[in-house]
């Protein structure tokens, strides 16, 4: 089931509390900065459960949940991989 077909996948879309950002910053210590889909700049956590597993970098493409408190800081919840952002561009979903 790989996207490599030319066919459309089906992506994880936002829930209600998430938004698609851009990674445009690493800061170090578990932290990136990322510009949000509401155009927000915030500065976003990356969770223990994905520090291992999942490599973030510039530019990459994610899912954050803007925290409910402080409203320029949020958690990365989802990252896309290169060709599933192109995808998400190409359906309108981000720029």
């Amino acid at each position: 089931m790989s996207g490599e077909d030319g066919g459309r996948t089906n992506l994880r879309m936002p829930e209600d509390d998430e938004v698609f950002a851009t990674v445009t910053e690493m800061l170090g210590a578990n932290r990136v900065k990322v510009r949000c889909a509401d155009g927000t700049e915030r500065t976003a956590r990356i969770p223990g459960k994905m520090q291992k597993r999942v490599w973030i970098r510039e530019d990459d493409v994610v899912l954050v949940s803007p925290w409910d408190w402080q409203e320029e800081k949020a958690d990365i919840t989802w990252r896309y991989e290169k060709s599933d952002a192109d995808q998400l561009r190409q359906e309108g979903h981000i720029q």
